[in-house]
């Protein structure tokens, strides 16, 4: 037990004396992977999908980084992602106007193993959460009145109603993967920059979604406002709904609007970052 002890003791000793921490502050631009349809696009002529993925963006990431020797370490980061618009529902008709776009605004963590191939070529892979934050919907929808409609409104023809909403959706906590290859350039003892590629592999299933912003306005065939704050966030129009629950099973006689069936949507990317590391003295010199 004592010969036990003692040699626990000297490799904790040896780790501790090499330890090296190193901080890392980074930005980057990453680019949809394993996409998914996510809306349509529609016009008079055509209808066509859109797919992409929310994971699309630019990212911010501070991380710290702990070696225990030339070669291996742990890597504990945590970022923040502000998505690209992804279109949803894009409709262009005589009557109806349609722009509908989401995207995401999420914080998220990971905890990665470090290997340095060289001096100044390292890899990292490891697991990818999503700490918290959110999909936004923002829709803006444009319907012209018919003749009926006009006449109850008291506007002439050619008029509309103009509706401007936010719908934030919110997920499971998924858990993903997240692997990188880099090179850094040593400025001096303490400070580097480095380049990487990065990748991303995630999706999230949703949970529940809520407006959180809403107004319809009716407008005369100028532009002009006939109508303000027809409905709003506090008189919602029927079948619009605040809150709505995502459900893994719905029965067939379900009459409640507010539930809805799942769905999983792509946070996956491939990404590219730029950053300066700082390195700590190690523990104990050699």
């Amino acid at each position: 037990m004592k010969h036990l002890i003692a040699v626990c003791a000297a490799v904790l000793f040896s780790t501790i004396s090499y330890g090296q921490l190193q901080v890392s502050a980074s930005s980057g631009l990453a680019i949809g992977s394993a996409t998914m349809k996510l809306g349509e696009r529609v016009n008079a002529s055509s209808t066509e999908n859109s797919y992409g993925s929310y994971g699309e963006g630019i990212n911010f990431q501070i991380r710290g980084t702990y070696f225990f020797d030339d070669s291996f370490g742990a890597d504990l980061s945590i970022g923040y992602l502000k998505g690209t618009d992804q279109d949803v529902s894009i409709v262009n008709l005589p009557s109806t106007e349609v722009n509908a776009v989401a995207r995401a605004r999420a914080f998220g963590a990971s905890a990665s193993v470090v290997y340095k191939f060289t001096n100044n070529i390292y890899g990292r892979f490891g697991a990818l959460l999503k700490l918290g934050g959110k999909t936004e919907g923002v829709i803006y929808q444009k319907s012209v009145f018919s003749e009926a409609e006009a006449e109850a409104f008291g506007v002439p023809n050619g008029s509309y109603s103009e509706t401007n909403y936010k719908e934030d959706f919110h997920g499971h906590f998924p858990l993903g993967f997240v692997g990188a290859f880099g090179y850094k350039y040593d400025l001096d003892s303490n400070f580097s920059l480095f380049a990487e590629v990065e990748y991303y592999g995630i999706s999230l299933k949703r949970k529940d979604s809520e407006i959180a912003e809403f107004n319809t306005d009716v407008k005369l065939p100028d532009g002009t406002v006939a109508v303000s704050g027809l409905y709003t966030i506090d008189n919602l129009p029927e079948g619009i709904n605040k809150t709505t629950t995502y459900v893994d099973e719905l029965s067939n006689t379900n009459t409640d609007t507010s539930r809805e069936l799942s769905q999983k949507v792509p946070y996956s990317s491939f990404g590219i970052n730029f950053g300066i590391t700082y390195k700590f003295a190690r523990a104990i010199k050699e």
